[in-house]
């Protein structure tokens, strides 16, 4: 078994889905009382939140490179951060490393690819949904072109992730209003859905959604897992590519 090592804490309650999620899978494939092997450096979301309001990418993805050094000295064989909105500084993470890091948007894509989707409704933080790099990286890497909701829409996603789910809070009326922006997605081409930030996964269940669901929390984890429990770093980076 792999030493996985996760940047976390963006926020927390994402983090503990990842963990239950990584130590779910080594427990079904090895059985009895095994768990995943895992090196968790959780960071101060309230300072990474802080650079995102204030435009500084710079700084947040030197604060991510530094965490992922360190969980690679710690003796991590493969790199999570276990957030969408902060892949947007994925390429300062990854240079930072020897080790893979198993990348979301990648991760997702190919997912999305598998299941013959084309046209999915992106539902995250507002940089994820505005900034572009999720985008750009879908449709190159996967061809995909994915949708956002209307201003509204957009607004209603971003709030509800960081005034309630990051917080833990789970509200039966912003569920609600997150299926309405779904539908509207759906009457506006979209043929899938991404929980494309990993606190989405608990409000909505992608399997319960008007639209096919790819929850990104989910998809990572899974990934991770596959490369912990038996995918070697280029069979890994092969597959993502394919």
């Amino acid at each position: 078994m792999k030493t996985i090592g996760l940047i976390g804490g963006m926020s927390w309650e994402s983090s503990a889905v990842y963990y239950r999620l990584l130590n779910e899978a080594a427990r079904t494939r090895r059985g009895g009382l095994a768990s995943a092997d895992i090196l968790l450096h959780s960071l101060d979301f309230s300072a990474v939140v802080a650079l995102q309001k204030a435009g500084r990418w710079d700084l947040a993805g030197a604060m991510l490179a530094a965490s992922a050094a360190k969980l690679e000295a710690a003796g991590a064989e493969c790199i999570l951060i276990g957030t969408n909105t902060m892949h947007l500084v994925a390429d300062a993470v990854a240079a930072a490393v020897k080790v893979p890091l198993i990348d979301i948007v990648a991760v997702t894509g190919a997912a999305l690819r598998a299941g013959g989707r084309q046209r999915p409704l992106l539902l995250a933080t507002r940089y994820t949904m505005e900034h572009g790099f999720y985008h750009r990286r879908m449709e190159a890497a996967c061809g995909l072109v994915p949708l956002v909701p209307d201003a509204a829409g957009r607004d209603l996603v971003h709030r509800v992730i960081f005034e309630e789910l990051c917080q833990g809070t789970v509200s039966e009326a912003s569920r609600a209003a997150m299926l309405e922006v779904i539908e509207a997605g759906r009457a506006a081409g979209a043929d899938s859905v991404i929980l494309g930030c990993t606190e989405i996964c608990l409000l909505l269940d992608p399997d319960r959604l008007p639209l096919p669901g790819f929850d990104s929390t989910r998809l990572h984890a899974a990934a991770a897992s596959e490369f912990a429990l038996g995918t070697s770093g280029d069979q890994l980076r092969a597959k993502l590519a394919a």
